[in-house]
């Protein structure tokens, strides 16, 4: 798909009775590419690279459990198109995952500000995540989000440095409470060229 039309409009979606049809083989057809854009982050953070296919599937699936029909439709677009990454970066939804809801609650507390904490590195050069939109994911408490949305801008030496299996790539957070890093496998890697075409 061009970089020019990484957008979904309304003629991209179909129907709630159609989508509930085709809604299993859909997300069977989507898995595979899910599970190569899925990386895990340390102990309790996943991260999850979006491109068009996994938002145009999220929206059908808002629009068929919600049920608000048309007027569902624009908050929809304008909620996930965002978050299609556009020739010249990296969109990733993380999260946060820890089931104890007291030792999530604690944890998440101590993580204030961690988005901003969040990089690419490919060979020696970090590109610092930048957070999606305006709403802010740490509370005047100090206290963060469990889920967040980053965009990794990645220059054209670095986009070419990705293709090379010669070159490291990784997904860090160097927040004080929670430094990690991951190397990206050569099937994410491959996966998430496709982002830059």
């Amino acid at each position: 798909m061009p970089v020019a039309a990484r957008e979904i409009t309304r003629a991209d979606l179909i129907s709630d009775a159609e989508f509930a049809k085709v809604r299993k083989s859909r997300r069977a057809e989507l898995l595979p590419v899910k599970r190569r854009r899925r990386v895990s982050l340390g102990p309790i953070c996943t991260v999850i690279f979006e491109c068009y296919e996994t938002m145009l599937f999220q929206i059908q699936e808002m629009l068929l459990i919600e049920r608000g029909g048309e007027a569902q439709v624009a908050d929809e677009l304008a909620a996930y198109n965002p978050l299609i990454p556009q020739g010249s970066e990296l969109v990733a939804t993380v999260m946060f995952e820890i089931e104890d809801e007291v030792r999530r609650t604690q944890m998440l507390a101590r993580l204030g500000g961690v988005e901003d904490h969040f990089f690419i590195q490919v060979g020696d050069e970090r590109s610092a995540a930048a957070p999606e939109g305006d709403i802010e994911r740490t509370r005047d408490d100090g206290k963060t989000s469990a889920v967040h949305f980053l965009r990794f801008p990645l220059s054209a030496t670095q986009k070419a440095a990705f293709n090379d299996p010669a070159v490291t790539v990784m997904i860090g957070c160097d927040h004080d409470l929670y430094g990690h890093l991951a190397l990206l496998p050569a099937a994410t890697r491959g996966e998430l060229a496709k982002d830059f075409g």
